[in-house]
């Protein structure tokens, strides 16, 4: 018995397909553009983190803290409810282990 990628395989390799396609209709050709296009934004990623990066750096330099303006960075893409919540839990868990 075969399994459907193999049935899909043999499709392909009867010809009974054109060449611009892979199985189930797809067309090649979009799936490469596709690709294309995540890999660019994967190349434009790394690069706006070195940008990033440079900046938390440059802060440094100047006095501030990087790893606090990354929290506050975290906290101002949370709505305020949320980031009440996560308050009172941390207050809560401080007060649990003997912080306060």
């Amino acid at each position: 018995m075969t399994s459907p990628a193999e049935t899909e395989l043999q499709m392909e390799n009867s010809g009974n397909q054109s060449p611009d396609t892979i199985s189930g209709g797809l067309k090649s050709k979009d799936l490469r553009d596709y690709i294309g296009r995540v890999e660019r934004l994967d190349v434009e990623k790394g690069g706006i983190a070195d940008d990033i990066k440079a900046v938390y750096q440059e802060a440094k330099s100047e006095g501030f803290n990087p790893q606090i303006m990354k929290k506050i960075v975290a906290m101002r893409k949370k709505d305020a409810h949320e980031l009440e919540e996560l308050e009172i839990l941390m207050e809560l868990y401080k007060r649990a282990i003997g912080m306060q």
